[in-house]
């Protein structure tokens, strides 16, 4: 009886040593970071998105992450472990479990999980610059020809659809059925750009700017009554010496649109100070008598990425995670513009 009872002891040990060895060791295995390995020519957008991980929500976890292993302009070495980031533990939200389906978004992001509905009710009408026979100020990287109308409509998208993944309406003023989301360095140029909702762009300039103000006046009508934004992203082109970092001008008439392009200008700020500390940003805000911003009806931002003939600020728009970094930053911005001023 008592040797039946020092047996019993002496298994229930043996497997509580076990149980907690095993206990311990899977613990020590979930608190090591999950790596991946950076495959030939990937960026950090392909890498995420390679992973299942949503860039919108991780590109900044990454970057944050690996930042001692990353490469200049964030850019990736082929053969390198990084680490990725706990899904569960940096999901900013649950997903509502709706996915929408949009084919201007191009075959690979069509698809848009919709995360939250804080932006429910507000309209953004998103004018990405030039278009059609108009490709904008024309750089070059290279051998590579820069043209501001290519690189201005990706970001566009870009921000569409974070915007769209929580609860917006976005319409696409200027838009390119067949390019989509694309993650190259180089996007090769084109002249079949729209404007909303099918149309043919004009080559005369006031004919163009008539065309798109005129879209977003009859698409404001639609949507009297609701937050409504309309938000311009350009490249600007000036001496290849002179670097400039992102700004904003806004109608000289709107406190609101002064309001709103200097929420998104401190969150620039913001951003820069806590990813590139020292860096400093240079941003400003001004009002500019620009014909699309006087005269659509909702509260207007138009906002320049970047000097295209600048080494350093063509990384800005050459390396994809960069683009998808600018839209999350303005996506940021709207989004504290949206909970001010609703």
């Amino acid at each position: 009886m008592f040797g039946s009872k020092l047996h019993i002891i002496k298994y229930t040990v043996i497997f509580l040593t076990f149980f907690l060895t095993g206990l311990i060791n899977s613990f020590s295995l979930h608190a090591q970071p999950n790596e991946v390995v950076a495959e030939k020519g990937e960026g950090i957008y392909r890498l995420l998105t390679r992973n299942g991980l949503p860039v919108s929500q991780y590109l900044e976890v990454f970057v944050e992450l690996n930042k001692d292993r990353l490469g200049p302009g964030n850019s990736l070495y082929a053969g390198r472990k990084y680490k990725l980031p706990d899904k569960t533990a940096e999901t900013p939200s649950k997903s509502t479990g709706t996915t929408r389906r949009f084919e201007i978004f191009g075959e690979k992001y069509a698809d848009v999980e919709i995360i939250d509905e804080q932006l429910k009710g507000a309209v953004y009408h998103l004018v990405a610059g030039h278009g059609g026979p108009d490709p904008g100020a024309v750089g070059r990287y290279g051998e590579w020809q820069l043209c501001e109308d290519e690189y201005a409509y990706d970001v566009t998208l870009r921000l569409a659809r974070n915007l769209i993944q929580h609860g917006a309406t976005v319409y696409m003023i200027t838009r390119d059925n067949n390019d989509g989301v694309r993650d190259d360095s180089y996007l090769k140029p084109d002249k079949d750009e729209l404007c909303y909702p099918n149309l043919k762009i004009p080559l005369n300039q006031t004919r163009r700017l008539r065309q798109r103000t005129d879209a977003v006046n009859t698409l404001y009508q639609k949507h009297r009554g609701n937050f409504q934004r309309m938000v311009a992203i350009h490249v600007d082109s000036r001496s290849h010496g002179e670097n400039i970092d992102v700004f904003f001008y806004h109608d000289k008439r709107s406190k609101t649109g002064k309001d709103a392009a200097h929420i998104l200008k401190n969150t620039f700020q913001r951003k820069y100070d806590l990813h590139q500390p020292g860096r400093g940003y240079k941003g400003t805000v001004s009002d500019r008598n620009l014909y699309v911003v006087r005269n659509t009806y909702p509260v207007a931002i138009y906002i320049e990425l970047g000097n295209i003939n600048h080494r350093r600020d063509q990384q800005r728009f050459i390396i994809p995670s960069n683009r998808q970094a600018l839209a999350n930053w303005l996506f940021e911005g709207l989004m504290e513009d949206f909970k001010t001023n609703k």
